[in-house]
């Protein structure tokens, strides 16, 4: 069990996908996402969502995000927030998303 405290530790941010682009020097097969977080600013993740989802149906889709994780290298990439998503039978994750349009740098809660 967490506390409510430890909960409130974890920025988890609402954010439009600006561009998707393929990945290869990652290990996993992964996209580099741009993701406008409105005013924090845009922020460059590494996401592995390749199964479900093509880089161009990517592009305007707003998406849930932990914002204030570390940078991660990955290759010559710094991933600078993690994009939410669940794990579907296949292990493919399938994203977390609005049920309708919201302002981008929206904070979950």
């Amino acid at each position: 069990m967490i506390s409510w405290e430890d909960f409130e530790k974890i920025d988890i941010r609402l954010g439009t996908i600006l561009s998707a682009a393929p990945f290869p020097e990652a290990r996993k097969p992964a996209y580099q996402l741009t993701i406008d977080f409105g005013a924090l600013g845009i922020k460059k993740s590494s996401a592995q969502i390749t199964a479900l989802y093509v880089p161009a149906e990517l592009e305007g889709k707003q998406v849930i995000a932990v914002v204030n994780f570390p940078p991660k290298q990955i290759a010559d990439f710094f991933s600078e927030c993690l994009v939410l998503g669940v794990y579907n039978e296949n292990h493919d994750v399938v994203l977390l998303h609005p049920s309708l349009p919201a302002d981008n740098g929206a904070k979950i809660g």
